[in-house]
């Protein structure tokens, strides 16, 4: 069954864990994506950013090992959109998870006030 909401996930991340059982906990139906295993490409980065109505640098993990080995505070204000798209599409890793992203809506990071909303659920 396909739902119209995507939840991707990196299933080790505790925040991801915590996303998971909220939705769950809310009865939403959703499809799991292992960001990681199956990474978003450039195009559907492109298209959940453009969602979003976010700055670009709020789909980066910034706090993750990649990000800071890779010196991206330094390179990231240099590239154009494109090159940060096609980055973004290289490691799952470089992206901030969980990533909720519905017909309307493409949230990053994990506050229940705000995926509330984006799901239009009531808390």
């Amino acid at each position: 069954m396909t739902s119209d909401i995507l939840f991707l996930e990196y299933p080790k991340c505790s925040t991801c864990q915590k996303a998971r059982k909220w939705l769950d906990a809310q009865g939403v139906a959703y499809d799991a994506r292992h960001i990681v295993e199956d990474n978003p490409s450039a195009d559907e980065l492109r298209r959940w950013h453009e969602l979003s109505g976010l700055p670009l640098k709020r789909f980066f993990n910034t706090s993750g090992m990649l990000y800071r080995e890779l010196e991206l505070s330094k390179k990231l204000p240099a590239m154009d959109e494109a090159a940060q798209y096609d980055l973004l599409a290289t490691n799952g890793m470089l992206v901030k998870r969980p990533l909720l992203v519905t017909g309307a809506a493409a949230v990053p990071g994990f506050k229940e006030g705000i995926w509330a909303e984006a799901l239009g659920v009531a808390l």
